[in-house]
């Protein structure tokens, strides 16, 4: 089944797949196992990219290594770093080629003019380094060397003819490229082949058995590069419209002679708004009044409907306490947009924790809409029977876990649809009928629902057992209550290092000697204020001890009075320590150093 090209005629870019990594003590060779005469090498003296050539090697390299592919480049303050993959795993296929999961990357240093620095761009130029090695570790990172998996199935189909004997970082939306700010001295030197477009979000992939038909069902979500960061330090929209979080995740289902695509899309509310970290469990959430936020709302939809036809906007949020008064100036914007449909739903009214099916009221409210706007559906000879002529967007807070909930749901009707099209079930069959092959399906949306949240929130979904099972279980209940506490916990001390490192190697920040260091004068938050979390410790300490203090003379003071004054003086010595680190609770969370809010 050829979908790839009008005629089928024009041979496809494929990537170098194994490459040589060669260490020498002034330079790093790159070159194909397949092809040993391509390749490059990079100074370790001034980073400076040169094809080889046969001068190039004349003597023997110090370690050889085997990789996977160039994630890139990036230049800091003095030096400059390549970052290369190590190992890989093969998660599946999409449309008949090989998909790749990255598993692990190497940071090359070519920095020996470090030495001949000041001593602030060897403190910046550290600081830069622990951020490329939390580079190292990010989650969810999939490519493939032979296709482009940036394109949905409907977009794919209206290509032109050669297009896909472009190189694949032609081929790809640059929204979704992960590593599009990497790339560009490789595509500058026109390394095409070494160049490999990595899609951060999830895929997942399996077969399922209904009835006399084999079928195969794989999820693919892609992460939009425009507003990345992590939950707490990146909310709302920026005033291009671009929001947090904002994912595209397609349902591929392949059949008998068919291929159906189901799109949907999720992201933060589009408002400026914001949710600083202070130690609390729920930070007060504030929505940024502003005179373009009717501008911002409307270039958000107008790119949405551009892309995707018919919106249908689906707010899942609270409509009480803070996550109400979002909600409602959300719905208040909404007002105004007349091509788009609003529609509030208030998950946790309805569905609680656990009533999955309780999604049935928001159904009907929608089912409608949805049913007109279909799925795309192509045949074995490349004939388009059906295209999707819109798309639900769905947000809650985080557009994490009631979001996933609910797009699964809105998935499981969609993939009954497009089984009645093509009568693998009748009318009156389901896919919930067949137990084995609805677990697998379930399954796919969890483990999908799980990997978005640890990119964003750095843990796994809440709700996971809502998807898996439909029901709440006690071990799902436990974990869910770990993965809340490990989210307060990253939230509040981790993710300001780590939304620094998405600014950086996304490109949102750029690193010169040219301008003062962000670590002198930092646009978001003095850094004398960030340097209040080494008190942290020490408070933690004297409000343990002074709650242990407090229990241990509470205990004697039956006996004898002074401990009972002791009891008070504990006490009130906690009290007022945690008074105020409440206070200041600000100052002591991790915050990003090098980009504002917006």
């Amino acid at each position: 089944m050829d979908i790839e090209s009008p005629s089928g005629s024009a041979e496809r870019f494929k990537l170098y797949d194994e490459l040589e990594l060669q260490e020498f003590q002034d330079k790093f060779v790159i070159k194909s196992h397949e092809s040993p005469n391509q390749g490059f090498w990079i100074s370790r003296v001034d980073g400076n990219i040169n094809p080889i050539d046969d001068d190039t090697i004349s003597e023997t390299p110090s370690m050889t290594s085997t990789i996977y592919g160039v994630v890139g480049t990036i230049r800091l303050v003095v030096g400059t770093y390549a970052i290369v993959i190590t190992s890989r795993k093969e998660v599946g296929s999409f449309l008949g080629f090989p998909v790749y999961r990255l598993t692990s990357m190497r940071v090359l240093a070519c920095n020996e003019a470090l030495r001949f620095s000041t001593s602030q761009e060897k403190k910046d130029e550290a600081y830069f380094l622990t951020l490329l090695k939390i580079v190292e570790s990010m989650p969810g990172l999939y490519y493939s060397y032979e296709i482009d998996i940036t394109l949905n199935l409907q977009r794919r189909s209206k290509l032109v003819e050669g297009w896909m004997s472009k190189p694949l970082w032609k081929q790809a939306d640059p929204r979704y490229v992960w590593n599009k700010h990497l790339m560009e001295e490789l595509i500058e030197f026109k390394l095409d082949r070494f160049i490999l477009p990595l899609v951060q979000g999830s895929f997942q992939t399996d077969e399922l058995k209904l009835k006399d038909s084999c079928a195969k069902l794989t999820l693919i979500s892609r992460r939009c590069t425009r507003r990345l960061g992590t939950r707490m330090w990146r909310r709302g929209a920026n005033f291009e419209g671009d929001t947090a979080n904002f994912i595209e995740t397609e349902q591929l289902l392949e059949i008998e002679d068919f291929r159906f695509s189901f799109l949907q899309v999720r992201g933060s509310i589009p408002l400026l708004w914001e949710q600083i970290v202070d130690l609390s469990y729920k930070p007060s959430l504030r929505v940024i009044s502003h005179e373009q936020t009717p501008i911002i709302v409307e270039r958000h939809f107008h790119d949405l409907s551009q892309r995707y036809g018919e919106i249908l906007a689906v707010d899942l949020t609270d409509k009480h306490g803070v996550e109400g008064q979002l909600s409602a100036a959300y719905a208040a914007e909404m007002q105004n947009q007349q091509s788009v449909r609003y529609v509030p739903f208030d998950f946790h009214l309805h569905c609680g924790s656990s009533n999955f099916d309780n999604l049935k009221i928001l159904y009907d409210q929608i089912s409608e809409d949805f049913e007109k706007q279909r799925y795309f559906l192509i045949d074995s000879k490349g004939d388009i029977l059906e295209e999707q002529k819109g798309i639900i967007r769905s947000n809650c807070i985080d557009s994490l876990d009631r979001t996933n909930v609910t797009q699964c749901y809105m998935a499981q009707k969609s993939i009954n649809l497009q089984l009645h099209r093509i009568g693998v079930l009748t009318d009156s069959e389901c896919i919930s009928m067949f137990e084995e092959e609805y677990g697998k399906f379930r399954i796919l949306w969890a483990e999908q629902g799980d990997e978005i949240s640890l990119e964003y929130a750095g843990t796994n979904a809440l709700k996971g057992d809502l998807v898996r099972y439909g029901k709440k279980t006690l071990a799902g209940l436990i974990k869910d209550g770990i993965s809340a506490l490990s989210r307060y916990y990253l939230n509040n001390f981790h993710d300001g290092i780590r939304q620094d490192a998405l600014d950086l190697i996304s490109g949102h920040y750029t690193v010169s000697r040219n301008i003062p260091s962000p670590f002198q004068r930092n646009s978001f938050e003095p850094l004398s204020k960030t340097v209040n979390m080494q008190y942290l410790p020490v408070a933690s300490a004297l409000i343990i001890g002074g709650l242990t203090a407090t229990t241990f003379t509470l205990q004697q003071a039956g006996r004898n009075a002074q401990h009972c004054v002791s009891s008070v003086l504990c006490a009130g010595i906690t009290a007022g320590v945690m008074a105020i680190v409440k206070a200041n609770g600000r100052q002591f969370c991790s915050r990003p150093r090098l980009c504002g809010l917006l």
